[in-house]
């Protein structure tokens, strides 16, 4: 049976995945909480690196002890850096990804190929995204992948970086990056983002729709890894 590992950095982006998992069931290996199931004939793993560099290189490591699989596809969601690309438009990241995706049957889901930047903070700002993109020539940014790939390679594992889109300058995050998450704590803190919100009422709105647009790219995320995992074959890698 093909082995395959699935990454997400938080269980908001998994839910939706993992719901569509066959015969599933959790376990502890190394300290590390894992989700196994199937998607036909395919055995899946997936865990939660947490946001950033610290948390992601930690678990992944732990994740990887004494283990084998023919591939990795890291998931979640990133942001676009230019208008290209729009909110829920897959990407994979042709700078990380070893996986080659011509032989899966992938007619049906329209992806974007391009490259991919690991940044250490969610950015805020459009003129940020703008200079990022100009100096690093990448189409989006995630916080996690580099140290991904960077695992992979040590372990000879091929990866797909696979991604959905749900900020980009035009649409961008409803609050402030450290209103919205935490990364040393790795969760959002429930009363800062109250206080922010009833300080800012005006902007609860835009908390609404970026609630639904993720709600969206959830769904639009698993169908497709759901379509990458039984189409791809293993050692298919490059």
């Amino acid at each position: 049976m093909t082995r395959i590992a699935v990454t997400f950095a938080l269980p908001a982006e998994s839910s939706e995945f993992l719901r569509r998992l066959g015969n599933k069931s959790r376990a502890d290996r190394s300290g590390i909480r894992i989700v196994r199931g199937t998607i036909g004939h395919r055995s899946i793993e997936v865990i939660h690196t947490g946001v950033g560099e610290n948390a992601c290189r930690e678990r992944i490591g732990k994740f990887f002890e004494n283990q084998q699989f023919d591939f990795l596809v890291s998931a979640g969601f990133a942001g676009a850096l230019n208008n290209e690309l729009q909110v829920n438009d897959l990407l994979v990241a042709k700078n990380f990804s070893t996986v080659d995706l011509k032989h899966a049957s992938l007619s049906n889901v329209s992806i974007y190929a391009a490259d991919m930047l690991t940044v250490p903070a969610l950015i805020d700002s459009s003129e940020e995204r703008e200079r990022i993109a100009r100096e690093s020539g990448a189409s989006a940014v995630d916080m996690e992948t580099e140290f991904i790939a960077r695992a992979c390679v040590a372990h000879g594992i091929p990866l797909l970086a696979l991604r959905v889109i749900t900020d980009t300058p035009t649409q961008p995050f409803p609050a402030p990056a450290s209103v919205l998450f935490d990364i040393q704590r790795q969760r959002t803190r429930i009363a800062g983002l109250a206080r922010f919100f009833l300080a800012h009422p005006r902007r609860m709105p835009g908390l609404i729709q970026f609630a639904r647009r993720i709600s969206r790219a959830r769904k639009i995320l698993a169908s497709a890894l759901n379509a990458v995992v039984q189409g791809i074959e293993a050692g298919s890698g490059h």
